[in-house]
């Protein structure tokens, strides 16, 4: 019989020293520059200035390629230009940005409290800025990097869902927002949108039904867009793979042997899907959770100390969890029109 986890003696972690905070703090800074400009540009701002390419050889094709670093430097000339005689657009942005860093912030920082309240040595989040329209929301979110081992199936499942679930809240009334402020569109503009088009997560849908607002007609505002991104990486934290925050929920819950499977299963399903998708939805997105998946099922996950089940409360919570993965997860997330 395994020793239960109040027997083992884990080390305090050190608190981290000025420079490790000033590490992340520059990197918080980087990505709200980063994710303020995404909220200006395509496809989630009002500012569309994405070159057209045609290269009708390979010498054009080639030239076209050795410009792209000019012309992203005059993409974000211009829109500074752009933002300087229009403020408005700067608040589209701060709309965007402040939003997914708020979810994100109350996300990882649950995941760190709860690694201290168990005693595990963890790394303050880590912002991760994309360049603008390189990772189209700025941002790739951010993670903590926990350091010493998971003393318990609880402390599992209390790190790896403390997250999500605390990420989901600080979303809801963004969404609310969003959706009550959303405009409708015209006929007209129906009729000459191309381009992306994003799928709407089961939440976006009762809310929209809550305001009898259709989505099929609806402008996405920058608050829209966030909770989208919010809901987005949301659900891909809780896929049931590897070392993602729903991983460590099914080990916590179910143990070793069906969170393997579970892995195993969830990979071939989605890459079905994604070919599904792709061909009668003119969606290729579900490649990525695929490619997620398809890392996720390599990685193992580390054994805990106290392998003693869950209790009830615990499995309600992970019940509940699992609601929250249903209102947010969508298997094709952007279609191209």
């Amino acid at each position: 019989m395994t020793e239960p986890q109040e027997q083992y003696e884990f080390p305090q972690p050190e608190p981290p020293a000025a420079k490790t905070y000033l590490r992340h703090i520059a990197l918080l800074a980087l990505t709200f520059v980063t994710s303020t400009i995404a909220g200006i540009l395509y496809p989630f701002g009002r500012i569309n200035t994405l070159p057209e390419a045609d290269p009708q050889s390979w010498a054009e094709a080639q030239d076209f390629i050795l410009s792209i670093p000019q012309k992203y430097v005059g993409i974000l000339w211009s829109t500074f230009l752009e933002v300087s005689n229009d403020t408005s657009l700067l608040i589209d942005g701060l709309s965007f940005s402040l939003s997914p860093l708020f979810i994100w912030l109350c996300q990882e920082m649950r995941h760190y409290i709860a690694c201290r309240i168990f005693k595990d040595d963890a790394t303050l989040p880590y912002f991760i800025p994309t360049p603008p329209l390189v990772g189209p929301a700025g941002t790739f979110g951010a993670f903590i990097k926990i350091r010493s081992p998971m003393p318990s199936r609880r402390a599992v499942f209390d790190i790896g869902v403390a997250g999500p679930i605390a990420g989901f809240i600080a979303l809801i009334p963004v969404a609310l927002v969003g959706i009550a402020t959303m405009q409708t569109a015209s006929p007209q503009q129906i009729a000459m949108s191309s381009g992306l088009t994003f799928s709407d997560p089961l939440l976006m849908r009762l809310f929209a039904l809550i305001f009898g607002i259709d989505l099929n007609f609806g402008i996405a505002n920058s608050f829209y867009s966030a909770a989208w991104v919010g809901l987005l990486v949301t659900a891909l934290n809780l896929i049931p793979s590897g070392q993602l925050d729903g991983g460590h929920a099914v080990f916590a819950v179910f143990g070793e042997k069906v969170h393997k499977w579970t892995g195993r299963i969830a990979f071939p399903v989605m890459l079905i899907l994604s070919i599904l998708g792709a061909y009668y939805f003119n969606s290729p997105s579900g490649f990525l959770i695929a490619l997620i998946l398809a890392i996720m099922m390599r990685v193992g996950h580390p054994t805990p100390y106290d392998q003693t089940p869950l209790d009830t409360k615990r499995k309600v919570i992970a019940f509940l969890t699992l609601v929250i993965f249903v209102l947010c997860f969508v298997p094709f997330p952007i279609k191209i029109s």
